[in-house]
């Protein structure tokens, strides 16, 4: 554990979030196994919601793309229940009626979530996003339970998420 507190230390102050070192990866890792899920859901919320990484939406695009059928279902699940399911037509056209049909509050299956393409996927991160800003944090603690995908996002958003650990885990808050 003292290897751990001492690799927390190293991006506690951020600065590894401007120049990641090259095993930033092999560190989340590290920090992924030991460290809380709540402490790496709100490292990974602070990854989405920083400036030095791309708008949540393109990054969630990019995570879903890279998931398992059952965890692309648990994201729009998610994001249709912050987004409303008035937004699947608008969002996905002629596939979201033929998916969903006329169900009031649509559950997606993971087969069903298999014809949803990533760009769609950035379009209503970003409608619920907008709608209810926590969804952030629910899509954290999805994620949290499945870091390994996470880490498709790269050194500066691993950086962060670290970061925000160290941080909680050290009592900053």
């Amino acid at each position: 554990m003292n290897i751990l507190g001492d690799l927390l230390r190293r991006y506690e102050s951020g600065a590894a979030s401007a120049a990641p070192p090259d095993d930033v990866e092999q560190h989340f890792d590290q920090v992924a196994q030991h460290a809380p899920q709540s402490s790496v859901a709100e490292g990974l919320a602070e990854a989405f919601r920083s400036d030095r990484t791309p708008p949540f939406p393109q990054m969630l695009a990019n995570l879903f793309g890279r998931s398992n059928g059952p965890q692309r279902a648990s994201i729009l699940n998610q994001l249709l229940g912050a987004a409303g399911p008035g937004v699947l037509g608008q969002v996905l056209g002629g596939l979201g009626g033929g998916l969903f049909g006329s169900q009031r509050a649509p559950q997606v299956s993971p087969e069903q979530a298999e014809q949803v393409s990533p760009q769609q996927v950035q379009e209503l991160a970003a409608h619920a996003q907008q709608k209810d800003p926590s969804i952030v944090d629910s899509v954290s603690r999805m994620y949290a339970q499945h870091p390994d995908v996470f880490k498709a996002l790269g050194g500066a958003a691993l950086a962060i998420a670290i970061g925000r650990i160290a941080q909680r885990e050290r009592g900053g808050g």
